[in-house]
Order: structure tokens, then C-alpha cells, then sequence
């Protein structure tokens, strides 16, 4: 790093990527401040800038004895191993420290007091819900939330003619021609495991999942207006039942409270949808198959005068951005619910998803709200009388 980029860094102020101290002397605090970054998404600590952002700089036997105490405590007071790099940059003739911690592969990371820190803002939090544990061991693809089994649940909860439908269309062969019991058959399948139905099971074949999973549903509202604020509208509904049910009805709902336009074609002719159809599909599929069910939060849908909003629970997972998504770069986060998908819903997987629907409608936004954990699609609406 070139003095002048850690200038503009320092004028910044701190985030939560980037954390100011004046010295470092506690091993305990080192450690706990390692951890955090790298349970979130990585950063900076600059050692030798107060927290108004002056650089102070240090003595040359500070500058040893921090750069000892970073490389015992990233070995030895952490779980598991970090590997910072540390710079001692020159500015303004003196030295500052800058530590470089990456965001961790092998989440999530504790201290030696057994204490997983996270980032939050420019300080840093204890995690201590089991729903954020949850997520921090799935990014590292130690756990899917699809998978985990749904206490107090058996093959009793299934909805035994939707699953023999489906099954009967998929094999093209009959549920009772198995030689396989219903609970092997959804063992087999990913759907139950030690006799409780995985949640994946549960919100693709049960037959009340919102009894289960309440606040795995969909909240649609039609705004009159532009701002959610507004306290009139048009239409609003709670869109609960299995996954095929949720995608469906949701769909029926954004249909019916857009609407059409002749484009010069006789009135006996059913106009065009103002927005694209596939993208709403596609965009919909999406929600439902990679929100965040570590998240209790139910997709929301928004329709205003101006837009559509879809807003999933949960922000894009590992380091995946916007720029690698519109690259078709794709991260499954519930790969029990997406090999599924393809056959209940119009769902092509392999990041194309997103891709078509860029291509049918490319004014579409896409916004990855980190600090508030969901992912949102704005689907601009024309302005149509």
C-alpha cells in the first residue's frame, strides 16, 4: 500500500471494513478483533492513528513488539488459524501498522475464550443467536439450512397426493411401484432425515407448512403511490402453503395488479404485460429457491406506480457480488430446494436465471443490502395512463 492510498483510507474514517487503533498491547482484544473481520468480510486495522483519524505513528520498538504479538495471537489465540499480512507504511515520517485480514474460508473463527465475534459498523458484536451461527457455518458450506431437520415432524405431515403427483410425473412411474417405504423414499431424496422431515421437506410437500415455518411466506402488497409509507392500497395478501403454491399465487398477484398495454393492436386483442413476464418468473424462482431460511423473515413484494420491488431475506452469500451474479456466477444456498425447483417451476439453475431475465428486461436493479441482510430486485415499471 502506497502512503497516499492509506491517506484517502484514514480520511474515510473507520467502517466496518476499516478500524483505527493507537496501539496494540492486549492479546485477548487482538484476538477478538481478528476474528471479527474475518467472520465478516475482511478489512484493515491501521495501529498508530487515533480514532479521529490522526496519525500518531510508532516507535521503532513498538513496531516490533505489535508485529510479534499480531503473529503469536493469529496462531495461537484463535480457531481456527488467521494469516494477516501487516505493512509499516511511512506517512507524513511516520509509521503506521496496517493489518490486512481476509474474510475467513473456514467460518466461523473464535477467540481462545471460545467467543465468535462479528463486525458490526466500525465496532464489533459477540454472536450469540443460533440462526447467525447457523449461517456463519453454512458459508462455509459446512451446513445448509434446506437440509436441517423440522422437529416434531414425520412423513404424517406430507401431503400425500401433491408428493405422488410429483413423483409420478418426474419417474414416470407409480409412488407404490417403489418397493420402498414413503419414509425411504424421502430419505433418498433428501426430504426427511431420522424420521423428521428436512425443512426442505416440509416447505415443498407438506401439507400446512406455515404451521411449521410461519414466517416462511409471502407478504404482497399494491401501493397506490410511490412510497411505502403510504397508508392506502390497492391490493395486499400473505401468500402462505408449499413452495409451488407460494410461486403460483405470488405470480397471480403481480399479474393482476399490472397491467397491459394495446401497443396499437385491436381491442379484442389481450394487450402486453407493461413489465416482462419471464423476468417476473424468473426473478420470483429466485427469491423463493436462494433467500436466506436461516433468516425467520418471509419474502416481501412490493408494487408501486413506478416499480415492483422483490425482496428476499438474506444478502448475497460468501463473496459473491452483483458484478459476479450479472456474470452468471451462481452459489447455491439450498441445493436440496433447487433440485427440485427445475421440475415444479420455471427454474433453469446454473445462474441463468438472473441472465434471462436481465436480457428480457435490462433496466432491472439488483441491491445487495449487506448491513440489512436482504437481497432486493426493482423491476422499473413504464409510465402508463
Amino acid at each position: 500500500m502506497k502512503p497516499g492510498e492509506l491517506k484517502e483510507i484514514i480520511k474515510k474514517g473507520e467502517d466496518s471494513r476499516t478500524q483505527f487503533k493507537l496501539t496494540i498491547t492486549s492479546p485477548d482484544q487482538l484476538a477478538s478483533d481478528l476474528v471479527a473481520f474475518s467472520n465478516s468480510n475482511g478489512g484493515v486495522i491501521l495501529v498508530g492513528v487515533n480514532d479521529k483519524g490522526k496519525v500518531i505513528g510508532l516507535t521503532p520498538d513498538e513496531i516490533r513488539k505489535i508485529n510479534q504479538l499480531i503473529s503469536n495471537v493469529s496462531s495461537q489465540n484463535v480457531k481456527n488459524p488467521i494469516n494477516p499480512v501487516t505493512e509499516n507504511i511511512k506517512v507524513d515520517r511516520k509509521i503506521v501498522i496496517v493489518i490486512n485480514i481476509q474474510e475467513g474460508i473456514d467460518k466461523p473463527y473464535f477467540d481462545n475464550q471460545g467467543l465468535i465475534w462479528v463486525k458490526s459498523g466500525s465496532d464489533k458484536r459477540k454472536v450469540t443467536g443460533k440462526e447467525e451461527l447457523r449461517r456463519l457455518f453454512q458459508s462455509s458450506d459446512l451446513l445448509y439450512a434446506d437440509e436441517v431437520p423440522v422437529k416434531n415432524t414425520s412423513e404424517k405431515d406430507i401431503d400425500i397426493f401433491l408428493f405422488r403427483k410429483f413423483y409420478e410425473e418426474t419417474y414416470n412411474s407409480e409412488l407404490e411401484k417403489a418397493n420402498l417405504t414413503l419414509s425411504k423414499i424421502l430419505e433418498n431424496l433428501g426430504l426427511m432425515k431420522k424420521g423428521n422431515l428436512t425443512l426442505a421437506g416440509v416447505l415443498l410437500f407438506s401439507k400446512n407448512p406455515e404451521i411449521k415455518k410461519p414466517l416462511f411466506i409471502i407478504k404482497a402488497i399494491s401501493y397506490f403511490g410511490n412510497m411505502i409509507e403510504g397508508n392506502e392500497y390497492r391490493d395486499s395478501i400473505d401468500i402462505a402453503g408449499s413452495f409451488f403454491f407460494q410461486f403460483k399465487e405470488a405470480l397471480a398477484f403481480i399479474l393482476r395488479n399490472l397491467k397491459r398495454i394495446q401497443n396499437g393492436k385491436n381491442f379484442n386483442v389481450k394487450g402486453e404485460l407493461e413489465v416482462s413476464q419471464v423476468a417476473l418468473e424468473e426473478l420470483l424462482a429466485n427469491a423463493l429457491i436462494h433467500r436466506d431460511y436461516f433468516r425467520n423473515a418471509a419474502i416481501r413484494i412490493f408494487i408501486f406506480d413506478n416499480r415492483v420491488e422483490i425482496i428476499s431475506p438474506g444478502s448475497l452469500p460468501n463473496n459473491l457480488t452483483i458484478e459476479n451474479v450479472k456474470s452468471g456466477v451462481s452459489i447455491i444456498r439450498n441445493p436440496v430446494i433447487a433440485s427440485f425447483a427445475n421440475k415444479m417451476i420455471p427454474y433453469r439453475g446454473l445462474g441463468s436465471g438472473i441472465l434471462r431475465a436481465l436480457k428480457e428486461q435490462p433496466d432491472i436493479e439488483l441491491i445487495n443490502e449487506i448491513t440489512t441482510e436482504q437481497f432486493k430486485v426493482v423491476i422499473p415499471r413504464p409510465l402508463v395512463k
